[in-house]
């Protein structure tokens, strides 16, 4: 399946500045980043330490940038990262996050110190978006010398911390606005034909093919699927045009694709990815597939 127009741009032309003007025109805010997100953030602080690791400044207005900590770093334990809200409109990438550290953040730092950035791009949370304003996409922008102030401002964050990561956990969503919306607006902006993928219906993990560990990506399956369906692989045993390594799971070159999961040197690393549409799906069900995603992952590290 096809779109061939993109009612931004002259197809078959990169966009120019214009063309991002215009599209970045058509933008609008459809929700809260203070009262959704930073609100909950705020009501951690009494059992987790939050620190403002940054500020995006754009246009439209600035956004300060959160993370939150186990208390009482311990440089004997092995440290996880995890990060929600690179591509701000996929919420229960947010919420999981956020969900996570109020329920069990504290549960796993008896064996781990945990950081949790949960809406590194809050821009694109308002206004439900994939890009940030200059029409860049954060996840692909995760390599040294970044132009992407989201990508950039965690990533230095993350330096700043001075220890090494043992796992890294990126929690997305693939949404039928994947089709629909953005990467036909990615064709567009390259000057390129848009080919769409087919939508997985269910939770899947995205790799390393790096570094994959099988094993670590299945125990995380085996976890989730106690909570949400996973997807099955379509006609030609792929997920969005990847072939699948194994039920639930296909791998992508994380650092080579500028993909967050690819920045650290962390031994285990997935991208979570919520199918939000499905007709059996509901937002709460998909936070606590996020959540799940996360504890399954710590447990396989703990008693491994």
């Amino acid at each position: 399946m096809t779109h061939s127009t993109y009612p931004i741009g002259t197809p078959g032309k990169q966009w120019n500045h214009e063309d991002k003007a215009h599209w970045l025109a058509c933008q609008s805010i459809k929700r809260s980043y203070q009262q959704e997100v930073v609100t909950l953030i705020d009501e951690l602080k009494s059992t987790l330490e939050v620190q403002q690791y940054g500020e995006l400044n754009y246009a439209a207005g600035s956004y300060p940038l959160y993370a939150l900590k186990t208390t009482d770093f311990d440089t004997n334990k092995a440290t996880v990262l995890i990060t929600g809200g690179v591509h701000g409109y996929e919420t229960s990438g947010v919420h999981g996050a956020l969900r996570f550290a109020k329920t069990l953040a504290n549960k796993y730092a008896e064996h781990f110190n945990i950081v949790i950035t949960p809406c590194i791009s809050p821009w694109g949370y308002e206004t439900i978006n994939r890009w940030n304003p200059d029409a860049v996409d954060p996840n692909r922008s995760f390599y040294q010398g970044s132009t992407a102030q989201e990508s950039a401002a965690v990533m230095n964050y993350v330096q700043s911390l001075n220890t090494d990561l043992i796992a890294h956990i990126d929690l997305h969503e693939t949404t039928d606005s994947d089709n629909s919306e953005f990467r036909p607006a990615l064709a567009a902006r390259e000057g390129k034909v848009n080919t769409n993928w087919n939508i997985p219906d269910g939770f899947y993990l995205v790799a390393d093919s790096n570094k994959p560990e099988p094993a670590f990506q299945k125990a995380i399956i085996e976890h989730v699927e106690k909570v949400t369906h996973i997807a099955p692989s379509d006609e030609n045993q792929q997920l969005i045009g990847v072939p699948q390594t194994q039920f639930g799971v296909i791998n992508y070159a994380g650092r080579d694709l500028g993909l967050c999961m690819g920045f650290s040197e962390a031994a285990y690393v997935t991208t979570t990815e919520v199918y939000p549409d499905s007709a059996t799906a509901n937002p709460e069900e998909c936070i606590l597939a996020q959540v799940a995603a996360i504890s399954g992952a710590l447990d396989y590290i703990i008693n491994k």
